[in-house]
């Protein structure tokens, strides 16, 4: 007997048919109705969506249980996305309604922590804001290596700015509290009698 026709041992690997599996797309020809996702949705509105997530935050119980997990460190994020997932799996709404009133919701509960006093955690990952963003180091650095003329550029003007007397400031961050107000226009004495 040569090797090509001993069987490999039932329940191993060797003895599993690759093409013993559904094809891609399968799921495609069965009938999801069984699942309340598989139906037409409850709701289509996002703004109903919202007014309907709103009044379920109202209910005192619902209320307390949102302030427990904010309280132990549960971002609002998280608390967003499992309510928009859990609303699509009973048939509420399909998941496009969910992404749309995600930042709404969001703020909404954010704005419930704020008039209670309890601390809170707006993303999951705490640098969510700036993400991505290219450090400067990073920047001059791929700048001096793919583009040098641009970077001799820029670094000369800086010497030379340096060397004028304007030292380069650490960067502040710019919001309406540390935004400069525009002058106030004065009226002169015509303006005022006409």
């Amino acid at each position: 007997m040569d090797e090509m026709e001993m069987e490999a041992p039932v329940g191993s690997i060797e003895a599993k048919d690759p093409f013993a599996v559904a094809p891609p797309g399968h799921s495609l020809t069965e009938d999801n109705s069984k699942w309340a996702w598989g139906k037409p949705p409850q709701i289509v509105d996002p703004e109903q969506a919202l007014e309907v997530a709103i009044a379920s935050l109202q209910r005192p119980k619902v209320r307390d249980e949102m302030f427990k997990l904010l309280y132990t460190g549960v971002s609002i994020e998280v608390m967003v996305e499992g309510y928009v997932l859990q609303a699509f799996h009973d048939g509420k709404f399909m998941p496009d309604v969910g992404m749309l009133i995600r930042p709404p919701l969001g703020m909404y509960i954010a704005h419930m922590a704020e008039e209670a006093g309890i601390p809170y955690r707006l993303f999951e990952n705490e640098d969510a804001g700036t993400e991505g963003q290219m450090d400067d180091e990073t920047f001059f650095s791929m700048m001096k290596d793919n583009n040098p003329r641009m970077f001799e550029f820029i670094r000369e003007n800086v010497n030379e700015s340096i060397r004028e007397g304007n030292m380069p400031s650490e960067p502040t961050e710019e919001n309406f509290m540390t935004m400069e107000m525009p002058p106030e226009e004065v009226e002169t004495e015509e303006e005022a009698t006409i």
